[in-house]
């Protein structure tokens, strides 16, 4: 769980890899032509998670008001939409390495200027910027993978990219163990890491082919129009999604935990992801996928009562961050995959742009909505805005199951499923899913498009 406007979604085009001359040879290996972008995009992950976790800590450490803490974690998601857009545009003309290149750049100079200047409004500028610049990085990831791997090898490498932008977030979220989030040292330790990330993409010989855009255009209203249920899904899952994880840090702090204990407090969410992400998927492909949304809000939102009963700083909390985390971050992946069920397959990656973007409006609506409450009924307004956000998933769920009970699926769950890395990662969570065919003994008829709304 991290996380774009994009209209124009960066498709895999369907060439031989082989035979085709994409501006420089294409490794036989494909360990030799990604190991550099994995290591790249690691070490700036886990930077990325340390400056995260340290904004938090240190903005509550110097008792900036709840509002704009909130307003700081808003801005973040706000950047991180603008700047997928920008990314894809620049990319197409300037290219890939240039572009990471910069933007490392340019997110180094904000985590020090974080650091050096220690004021609201300029945080809530620098968090903006500092998620564009992200957001555009990952961007370039993603495009440049999908071009040098080919069909057979995409699963795996997506499940290792996977594990490559969720496992170093969370251990940067534990260096605010070790460095005091209170110097200047944490921050440039951060910046290192981002700079550090750029030595082996650079480096690189790696060729990367040209981009290939796709020019599908689907707007929201027609979205909403087929398939409400999966835009309002979408939408509630990012306001959840944009509290729970954009004010974890300031709520660990403020119940009393020590730096180190955030950072172990805010990482549990992550286990919780890699835990249980692939049980809940192999559910939503044999099950109604509304009803398995359903019940891992539910789930979710027990978990966030365990969290308001037994409170942050013993290990029964620690479950509950972990439950939480594991339940609450599959939704996202069930309301696009519940999305494109259906959708022709020719707009599947306009509507996952569309996705994105109501998915960002609402982690930009999250962390305002959560400083709102905190400030009203107190430190556990966080909690509370977890379990309300989370019964209210469940239970509109549960009504669009009344309303129309008939679950068929067009598609299994590898056609369609967004991982848990779209919380981190921007518009280009469908771009390197390869459509994929299994077989089936009696084919289900697939519904008409536009002639019913889900």
């Amino acid at each position: 769980m991290s996380e774009a406007p994009v209209v124009e979604q960066l498709v895999p085009p369907a060439v031989d890899h082989a035979s085709v001359d994409t501006g420089g040879p294409v490794r036989a290996s494909l360990v030799w032509a990604t190991w550099a972008l994995f290591v790249g995009l690691g070490v700036m992950v886990a930077g990325a998670g340390l400056y995260a976790t340290t904004v938090g800590i240190r903005a509550e450490a110097e008792s900036f008001p709840t509002v704009a803490i909130g307003a700081m974690s808003a801005g973040y998601y706000l950047g991180f939409l603008v700047g997928s857009r920008a990314a894809l545009y620049v990319l197409t003309t300037v290219g890939h390495i240039r572009v990471y290149t910069a933007l490392a750049a340019l997110l180094t100079v904000t985590i020090l200027v974080t650091g050096m200047v220690v004021h609201p409004a300029a945080w809530i500028a620098l968090r903006m910027l500092a998620g564009a610049c992200l957001a555009g990085q990952y961007v370039v990831a993603e495009s440049w993978l999908n071009q040098i791997v080919t069909n057979d090898q995409r699963a795996r490498v997506l499940g290792f990219y996977t594990l490559v932008t969720v496992v170093p977030y969370g251990v940067g979220q534990l260096g605010v163990g070790v460095i005091d989030p209170a110097t200047l040292t944490i921050f440039a330790v951060a910046a290192i890491l981002i700079s550090l990330a750029v030595t082996p993409v650079s480096l690189s010989a790696a060729a990367a082919p040209p981009l290939h855009l796709s020019n599908e255009k689907m707007t929201l209203r027609e979205l909403f129009a087929l398939v409400p249920t999966g835009v309002v899904t979408s939408l509630l899952v990012g306001i959840a999604h944009g509290a729970f994880i954009g004010l974890g840090a300031v709520y660990g702090a403020r119940v009393g935990l020590s730096a180190a204990e955030v950072g172990i407090f805010v990482t549990m969410p992550t286990l919780g992801s890699l835990l249980l992400q692939i049980p809940i998927a192999g559910a939503s492909d044999r099950i109604d996928r509304r009803a398995v949304g359903a019940a891992s809000a539910s789930v979710a939102a027990a978990g966030a009562l365990g969290l308001l009963v037994f409170g942050a700083d013993n290990p029964a909390g620690l479950a509950a961050m972990v439950l939480i985390g594991g339940t609450t971050y599959p939704l996202y992946s069930i309301a696009g995959a519940y999305t494109n069920d259906w959708v022709p397959a020719e707009r599947l990656t306009a509507v996952a742009a569309q996705l994105v973007v109501v998915y960002g409006a609402g982690a930009f609506t999250g962390p305002l909505l959560a400083s709102v409450i905190m400030g009203v009924v107190g430190d556990d307004g966080y909690v509370w805005t977890a379990l309300i956000a989370h019964l209210t998933i469940a239970c509109y769920l549960a009504i669009r199951i009344a309303q129309a009970p008939a679950g068929v699926r067009a598609k299994p769950w590898n056609d369609v499923a967004l991982t848990e890395r779209a919380l981190y990662v921007p518009a280009t969570v469908a771009s390197m899913g390869r459509r994929l065919r299994r077989p089936s003994r009696k084919p289900r008829r697939r519904p008409r498009v536009g002639t019913r709304k889900h």
